[in-house]
């Protein structure tokens, strides 16, 4: 079996390698992703319409912030199903462990990540709040403060880490990053504009259609954070018990 997974996967990597000849070269200004009249148009009009520095961010949560906040609800569902299939009933099927160790959390790590788990949830929040103006966002930002709780998990056991964000509040967390997100496109329609047209906020903030924009932006990657790191320590809380949430790795 591990054989066939091999050659498999040798052949893929292969098959990937032999169509990558086909990508133009690394910069090229003549390359169709370069040269189209899209690309053009976010190039030359995308700090005048958000004042967003990032384009990436301004394309992602902007332009297409309708097919991103789906993204995001993908990630939700995914969540969702990978915890219902490994809960899975009464008569679900558990894999037997062939080894049970009992061990008391080591001092040298534990008292490491006690030190640093702050510092990366502090990054994590910074990486969220300057995705609209420096390299960043919501998922970037999220999967690092998902991170800094399976590290808690990983370093004592899961009980400690499911003690700072229960598997219930994992769930809300998920379910409420989506609604911050939607909610600012609904309230982008109450106001007159069509959903997620962020420009129409300054009907009730003191700002310009541009700088709207630009702040809606900021909400936007905090629901997408939201989401992402709950959901992140969902499907490590999962995964690493087989559904049980106990024990763990």
């Amino acid at each position: 079996m591990k054989r066939t997974a091999f050659i498999l996967v040798l052949l893929i990597g292969l098959l990937l390698a032999w169509a990558a000849r086909d990508f133009p070269a690394w910069g090229d200004p003549h390359s169709p992703a370069s040269s189209s009249a899209v690309s053009s148009h976010f190039i030359a009009n995308t700090g005048v319409d958000t004042e967003v520095p990032n384009m990436v961010t301004a394309v992602l949560a902007d332009y297409r912030g309708f097919d991103t906040m789906f993204e995001t609800v993908v990630v939700f569902i995914a969540g969702l199903a990978v915890f219902s299939i490994l809960r899975g009933g009464p008569n679900r099927r558990t894999r037997d462990r062939e080894f049970v160790v009992d061990f008391e959390p080591d001092l040298i790590v534990t008292n490491t990540v006690r030190l640093i788990v702050p510092v990366i949830q502090i990054f994590a929040l910074y990486v969220l709040a300057h995705g609209h103006v420096s390299p960043g966002g919501g998922f970037q930002g999220g999967v690092a403060m998902g991170a800094s709780f399976i590290l808690i998990a990983l370093s004592w056991d899961l009980k400690t880490a499911l003690a700072r964000f229960p598997i219930e509040r994992c769930f809300t967390v998920a379910a409420l990053g989506i609604v911050i997100y939607a909610g600012i496109g609904l309230l982008s329609m109450f106001l007159g504009g069509e959903f997620l047209d962020y420009a129409h906020l300054a009907k009730v903030f003191p700002v310009s259609p541009e700088m709207a924009r630009y702040h809606a932006m900021l909400g936007v990657e905090i629901g997408v954070g939201f989401t992402v790191t709950a959901i992140m320590f969902a499907l490590y809380a999962g995964l690493s018990t087989d559904g049980r949430m106990r024990d763990g790795l």
